[in-house]
């Protein structure tokens, strides 16, 4: 690094708005939100998503509430365009919904864009050029009025193709890319020329967007305010914005922009988009929620949520993620668990929510108190997992990790001794019933075209059941044979399998996360000399783990931790 990096960088000029009035203002409404993880953040994936991830990801996004949802870049790839259209062509876009297509200023580009949507009830075009400084003279060697000519000639082109298409109800987005690097004057010279060339009396979308990032907050909300002054004497006109978050204050640059008078914002769900992401939409969803603004999105099942993005992104949300991360609500430190346990205990139902080092009620995100109410120290829940793998081979998962350090932390509080490795491995046998479940005996069947068939005789709770059921695979058809047998939902949730050992003794371990209907998850774990054997003990682990905890056993942490809970709620 540079001992004087003034002589390479250049420090940000900050706005001259002596009179600014965004510091007071005070967000008291949900922003209109767009959705941009099928387009920028699918473009930012080392593996961009196929068509079934894309639906995948299409659903999830209109169950949280997204109205409008920038759903691809047909003009870039045969797969955006065959996905734009299967959303057209099937109806699968809700009378609510509103999707966008991006394009850049480029004649033939903008041509195939509109086309992509031709029989879409209502529909975005986002039409985007750079403007800043270095762009314009680097990038495309162009002044000033030559870039003015060119948002008007493409703009115009837009407004001819949707005005030819009438059956559809069109609103234009046009963006200033690199807004935030370049000199204001252009800024809202080229937002005035795109209004102009669209339209007075037309819908019109003015996003403007930190393409890179490079300047404290507070002056991205300064050029907010500035334009918003300027713009919203256009009745048609709302202005959004894009933040990304190269300086890691992409989420404080949106709330100050919707202070300063932006009434929409684009982003992806965890922050995902390219180098270090877009605007986290479910972080600045549930800061508004903890302020007492409902955002109008729906995270109340923040797991099932971030499990799907992460198989549709196939990418990991970190354990650390705001709001989501598998870790948020553990308090590894003794005086935060002694804080949280009395607050817990003078709280009655209906109070303000006024708890110690948790800012949202975990169950207000589908998730339980296990966390929070027996926790381990960080280096016990990190001895625990170290000792597992070093001794037994054991690669634990994380949640998993934080499930059977309470177990551990009760035991060592009855006991009061220091568990070594053997004994921490002779608690898990029992916890987990490894010796207690039996290999079931089973038969798998696959005809061509046809779901997988199971058939098993099953010992469980002094009975065997036969089992029949179908599904996508062995552990599918398992959970779909016991579901029908017990009449109780089960799913499974999550899923970790590895082998323990290597050559002829080796055998897999199977870790298996699950909901019995409307229950708490728990694991189950299975080990065999057969992965599919080993899967379905794990299944059965978790049964035998349900039961007990139905049977008011104490021997399952999670429930003591519940029982805990009932205490101090109380």
């Amino acid at each position: 690094m540079l001992q004087q990096p003034s002589t390479k960088y250049r420090a940000f000029a900050p706005v001259q708005l002596r009179d600014r009035t965004w510091p007071d203002a005070v967000l008291t409404k949900a922003p209109v939100w767009l959705s941009t993880d099928l387009r920028d953040g699918n473009q930012a994936l080392i593996e961009p998503m196929d068509i079934e991830r894309k639906i995948q990801m299409f659903h999830t996004l209109v169950r949280i509430g997204f109205k409008e949802i920038e759903v691809g870049f047909p003009a870039a790839s045969q797969i955006e365009l065959d996905f734009v259209r299967k959303l057209i062509d099937e109806n699968l876009i809700p009378d609510d919904v509103t999707i966008q297509v991006m394009t850049p200023a480029r004649e033939e580009l903008i041509q195939k864009t509109v086309a992509a949507v031709r029989g879409s009830r209502r529909a975005i075009v986002h039409i985007y050029n750079a403007v800043a400084p270095v762009w314009r003279k680097v990038v495309f060697g162009m002044d000033v009025p030559q870039v003015m000519a060119l948002v008007n000639e493409q703009v115009s082109l837009v407004k001819r193709l949707t005005d030819a298409q009438p059956e559809t109800e069109w609103v234009l987005q046009y963006s200033p890319e690199t807004f935030s690097m370049a000199e204001l004057e252009v800024s809202l010279q080229a937002c005035e020329t795109a209004i102009a060339a669209w339209g007075e009396g037309r819908p019109i979308i003015l996003n403007l967007p930190t393409t890179v990032e490079h300047a404290t907050p507070n002056v991205f909300a300064d050029q907010i305010e500035w334009m918003c002054r300027r713009l919203h004497r256009h009745a048609n006109a709302s202005v959004s914005v894009h933040p990304h978050n190269d300086r890691g204050t992409g989420v404080a640059a949106a709330e100050l922009a919707l202070q300063a008078g932006a009434d929409r914002v684009e982003g992806c769900l965890f922050g995902n988009g390219e180098r270090t992401g877009n605007l986290d939409l479910v972080n600045v969803a549930l800061n508004l929620y903890t302020q007492g603004v409902h955002p109008e999105l729906d995270f109340s099942d923040i797991d099932e949520i971030r499990r799907t993005v992460e198989h549709c992104n196939q990418l990991p949300v970190h354990p650390r993620h705001p709001y989501a991360g598998d870790l948020v609500y553990t308090s590894f430190s003794g005086s935060h668990q002694d804080a949280i346990k009395k607050a817990f205990a003078l709280r009655q139902e209906g109070d303000i929510w006024e708890i110690p080092y948790l800012p949202i009620d975990p169950k207000d995100l589908g998730r339980s108190y296990e966390a929070v109410i027996r926790v381990n120290s960080q280096s016990g829940k990190g001895g625990i997992a170290y000792l597992l793998e070093n001794a037994y081979d054991l690669e634990l998962p994380r949640r998993l990790q934080i499930e059977f350090s309470q177990v551990v932390q009760a035991n060592m509080d009855a006991n009061a001794k220091e568990l070594a490795a053997a004994d921490l491995w002779a608690l898990f046998r029992k916890v987990y019933h490894i010796d207690d479940v039996a290999t079931p005996q089973y038969r798998l069947a696959e005809a061509a075209g046809q779901p997988l068939s199971i058939a098993a005789d099953v010992a469980f709770n002094g009975q065997t059941l036969k089992l029949e059921g179908q599904g996508t695979g062995p552990i599918d058809a398992f959970v779909s044979a016991i579901s029908q047998a017990t009449g109780q939902s089960v799913r499974v949730l999550d899923y970790h399998e590895h082998a323990i050992g290597a050559g002829a003794n080796a055998q897999a371990v199977a870790y298996l996360e699950m909901r019995f209907g409307e229950q708490e998850t728990c694991f189950g774990v299975g080990i065999d000399s057969n992965i599919v054997s080993a899967s379905l003990k794990a299944i059965l682990s978790g049964m035998q783990r349900q039961k007990m905890r139905q049977a008011g056993s104490s021997e399952n942490t999670r429930h003591t931790a519940d029982n805990n809970l009932d205490k101090l709620a109380a």
